[in-house]
């Protein structure tokens, strides 16, 4: 009775710690894209101020790209031949260099590069609201090269026709920095490490897209699920506990919703971290037991030494 008692005390203490962490971590990342979407907007409508000429555009996108040190790049994808002289594609983009972190600009739009029939272009232009894409990877033999996700946003003139697809590029680098910063001050908190309970603390947080895939993740560490229920529940953006084999280590995998995007937040526990405290108390508990029963034995010898006196 005792040891049932404590596994669960120590259950509903592992679930309280851990989708309190999921929950942290989801808002923090979640006011990180908020910040990125309004830096954005404000790149988005200085470029709608500035539609008289290529030119102007390009201009108005390099006045505000350093707003935001997260975001790669920033873009304005034009309606086809919206302006004559630059023919049917025209994308400036406007992005960091990797060696000097200065921006540079760059005509993007091409027959090789045919944006129209990119998924954000044609999410952005049926959906008529500002989005985020679908994790994609980007290659153009270039340093920009890499794998992306993007805000994107629908311009449209004063008699509502839409002019261009604008869109802020966003790598999955700083989040795997974030992510590798976050697990590392959960692990050295004094709340958490106070109570450890015997535990290594030897977790780890991911980000999951609605589909299961890992985005990002620490170095070295990802943690990709097929399961059709836990698929399900990232879908739906519900909370849930998966038991799964992880990097071959039997895991729990605590995951929870981030506000404002289709993308989840999961912290991977090996189950035998989980287990440190249980298998502890159990040790303590058998102890105790075996005290016990040899105090009960040498009470029982001296009465009935007793008894034969």
């Amino acid at each position: 009775m005792c040891f049932w008692i404590s596994y669960q005390i120590i259950a509903a203490e592992t679930h309280v710690r851990y989708t309190g962490m999921v929950n942290i971590a989801a808002e923090k990342i979640a006011n990180t894209i908020k910040g990125m979407e309004r830096s954005a907007n404000n790149v988005f409508d200085e470029v709608t101020k500035q539609m008289d000429t290529p030119d102007a555009v390009i201009n108005a996108l390099r006045s505000k790209s350093d707003l935001n040190a997260e975001v790669r790049g920033y873009f304005a994808a034009f309606e086809p031949n919206y302006f004559p002289e630059m023919g049917r594609w025209f994308e400036p983009y406007v992005h960091q260099a990797d060696t000097t972190g200065e921006y540079s600009v760059r005509q993007v739009g091409s027959a090789r590069h045919n944006y129209f029939k990119s998924e954000w272009y044609v999410r952005a232009k049926e959906a008529k609201h500002a989005l985020w894409s679908e994790p994609y990877y980007y290659y153009d033999g270039t340093s920009i090269s890499g794998h992306y996700t993007t805000f994107v946003k629908p311009i449209y003139d004063a008699k509502g026709k839409l002019m261009c697809i604008c869109g802020a590029d966003m790598t999955f680098e700083w989040l795997a920095k974030e992510l590798a910063e976050m697990d590392e001050m959960n692990k050295e908190n004094i709340m958490m490490s106070k109570y450890r309970m015997f535990r290594d603390l030897d977790f780890y947080t991911v980000i999951l897209d609605h589909d299961g895939t890992c985005i990002a993740s620490p170095e070295g560490k990802a943690a990709s699920t097929s399961d059709e229920e836990v698929v399900s529940d990232l879908t739906e953006g519900k909370y849930g506990i998966a038991k799964m084999v992880v990097d071959d280590k039997p895991s729990t995998v605590y995951y929870g919703p981030i506000k404002h995007i289709d993308w989840s937040i999961a912290i991977v526990v090996p189950q035998y971290d989980n287990l440190n405290p249980l298998l502890v108390v159990g040790g303590i508990l058998l102890a105790i037991a075996f005290i016990g029963f040899i105090i009960i034995i040498l009470v029982y010898r001296k009465v009935k030494y007793a008894e034969t006196i």
